[in-house]
């Protein structure tokens, strides 16, 4: 079956409760503008390939290089997990070779899942979203360091016009069709 199926789970975090929507995007190649728009609006992103299949990890490089891309940011939250641990006998794809791959992605945390004994599953999940609240705490962090900085210069042109701005929202919304 193709499709995109959407899942939600709550986390507990050390940081606090954090809620995760997951879009399993397995088998929508054939769909690229969805794929743009979840590569958009996605924080972060796990990248999974078999390790029973080469081919499973090459095309992550292109997908890597899409989102980066798409999000015009080369520190996104990655992780790259290569599933199917549970078949070592069939492995083709050697820890090294998926390692050397997340380290030239920036020491992009690897891990080795099985879904089907649900080995590390959680720790993938529990890491990515360690990094989208550590980059979201930095956001936060520098945006609040630049309104410091502007309340130090005064109100400027675009500060004037931001206020003039939340003001006629709180009078209500006029809209002219």
């Amino acid at each position: 079956m193709c499709g995109l199926r959407a899942m939600t789970q709550r986390s507990r975090i050390r940081t606090g409760s954090r809620l995760r929507l997951i879009l399993d995007t397995a088998g929508t190649e054939q769909f690229t503008a969805m794929r743009e728009l979840y590569m958009k609006q996605g924080q972060g992103f796990l990248l999974v390939f078999s390790i029973t299949s080469q081919s499973s990890l090459h095309e992550l490089s292109e997908i890597r290089e899409q989102i980066v891309r798409i999000k015009d940011d080369e520190k996104v939250p990655l992780v790259l997990v290569g599933n199917k641990s549970d078949l070592e006998e069939d492995r083709t794809v050697s820890r090294a070779r998926a390692f050397a791959l997340s380290q030239s992605w920036g020491n992009v945390p690897y891990y080795e899942t099985s879904a089907r004994r649900r080995a590390n599953v959680n720790e993938v999940f529990i890491d990515l979203c360690r990094q989208i609240i550590r980059k979201d705490l930095q956001a936060s962090q520098m945006r609040q360091q630049e309104n410091t900085n502007r309340k130090r210069e005064g109100p400027n042109r675009h500060d004037r016009k931001r206020e003039r701005l939340r003001q006629s929202k709180k009078r209500g919304q006029c809209i002219v069709l």
